[in-house]
């Protein structure tokens, strides 16, 4: 299974690039540092509760839209890691 885009790519791919606007813009306008957003455009930082309802307000979505990709992605990089050895637990009757 192929790993699904981190959040960033998509700010880029279908916000940041087809408004035209700089990363720059996007931090101002976001009230956050140039440094963050490039961090979350690069995949080098995720996208938290608070970036996913500035996020929202920026570009007309929901912060839940955000909140979901970044645990997708999250999910994809835990199950590439080694799995914990776990015993299951059932329920006594």
């Amino acid at each position: 299974m192929h790993s699904p885009a981190h959040p960033g790519e998509i700010l880029k791919e279908m916000y940041i690039v087809p408004l035209g606007v700089t990363v720059t813009k996007v931090a101002d306008a976001l009230g956050v540092t140039r440094k963050h957003v490039s961090a979350i455009v690069n995949g080098r930082a995720p996208v938290t509760p608070d970036m996913a309802v500035r996020l929202a307000g920026v570009f007309g979505t929901e912060p839940e839209i955000w909140v979901n990709l970044q645990a997708q992605y999250d999910l994809w990089l835990v199950r590439q890691q080694v799995k914990p050895k776990v015993k299951s637990l059932h329920a006594v009757a």
